[in-house]
């Protein structure tokens, strides 16, 4: 399966466009549907002649949002820049540009959304020239409408063409593990989370005597008191009076 990322202004149609290629709609928090506004990673997927299964990272484009934008692109290989035919060059748009050069993506290509509002030839223009600066140098530049449908079917050859000519895998090279976030569980310690493209977990199995976590008693233990604390080598802690204090 290959993966690919969008990149991106806020409101420049990436959630629309990869809707439209997939069929899948990658908004699934109620408040990113109420507001039209993506806030967590989106993941879709789907068949594309002559490429085998794709499957889309759709990243949030609003500035408040960059670090989860991050965690979505960062072990990707391919990205997909989205700007507006109806917009001019925008902060996101630059700053994610920016982002994708810095962690060497170099195979990708541009897609000019809203097509069907705006010519898209001046803003196809001024992404060809800022990409041009890139590792995405020579990325295609597809005039398309996610609304309309214009342009799908060229976006889909183009991309099918960015994927077919990706290297493959090197055996020798170094193996690493992806971690998205990392934050802290009360009473777990701290977690991470491994990006989608990356995970295969294998069935959750439990030790004898453990049920997610938690022990279960023998018959006849004695039950634990208020206080107590269960361990090797604790017991109750000794009071203020004890400590002499």
């Amino acid at each position: 399966m290959h993966v690919v990322a969008t990149a991106g202004h806020v409101d420049h149609g990436k959630s629309t466009l990869v809707a439209a290629l997939t069929g899948m709609e990658p908004d699934r928090l109620d408040e990113e549907r109420r507001r039209g506004l993506s806030i967590e990673l989106g993941y879709v997927w789907t068949d594309l002649p002559g490429a085998g299964q794709v499957a889309f990272v759709d990243v949030p484009g609003h500035e408040r949002f960059v670090t989860t934008m991050l965690a979505g692109v960062g072990p990707v290989p391919v990205a997909m820049l989205v700007v507006a035919a109806d917009d001019p060059w925008m902060p996101q748009a630059a700053e994610h540009l920016a982002a994708l050069d810095a962690l060497g993506v170099a195979h990708g290509l541009v897609a000019v959304t809203r097509s069907d509002l705006a010519d898209p030839g001046p803003a196809a223009a001024r992404a060809e020239a800022e990409v041009a600066r890139t590792s995405l140098r020579g990325a295609p530049v597809v005039p398309v409408s996610g609304r309309t449908g214009a342009g799908l079917d060229e976006l889909r050859s183009a991309l099918a063409d960015v994927l077919r000519a990706l290297p493959g895998p090197a055996p020798a090279a170094d193996v690493r593990l992806w971690v998205d976030r990392r934050f802290g569980v009360r009473g777990r310690g701290h977690r991470g989370d491994r990006h989608p493209a990356r995970r295969h977990r294998a069935p959750r199995r439990h030790p004898p005597g453990r049920r997610r976590g938690r022990l279960r008693h023998r018959a006849g233990a004695r039950p634990p008191v208020a206080g107590q604390r269960r361990g090797r080598g604790r017991g109750r802690r000794p009071g203020r009076a004890q400590r002499g204090r």
